[in-house]
């Protein structure tokens, strides 16, 4: 995947924002002002996810260019290096579980309006 493909996927999700808050190379996608992607868009392309702590370690373990989270809880965040050896349907079921993991922990109120029920 590419950087514009990403930032297409990722603004398609209910009430998602964009934002370089840290610096000019990093692209934050935010739901109700949480992280569930950050994407440096300088040379070498990578993300980091959220991710189930015991899957992060099998992801690890499976695929090269997976690894644990540049700057951020390596429990629960994965760095994926964007090198084409991993199919752009997985990354986008990545980045779906790391907007579900985040969507999760918000207050019932705020879940209830993103997820539309």
């Amino acid at each position: 995947m590419n950087i514009e493909s990403i930032r297409s996927y990722c603004l398609k999700k209910a009430e998602t924002t964009e934002s370089f808050p840290f610096d000019n190379d990093t692209l934050v996608f935010k739901i109700n002002g949480k992280m569930f992607v950050l994407m440096a868009i300088d040379e070498p392309l990578s993300i980091n996810l959220k991710c189930d702590p015991d899957i992060a370690i099998e992801l690890r373990e499976q695929y090269d260019a997976v690894t644990q989270g540049y700057h951020m809880n390596k429990k629960f965040w994965n760095t994926i290096l964007l090198d084409d050896s991993i199919p752009d349907k997985l990354i986008k079921n990545w980045i779906d579980d790391s907007y579900r993991l985040v969507v999760e922990k918000m207050p019932k109120k705020d879940r209830l309006r993103i997820l539309g029920r």
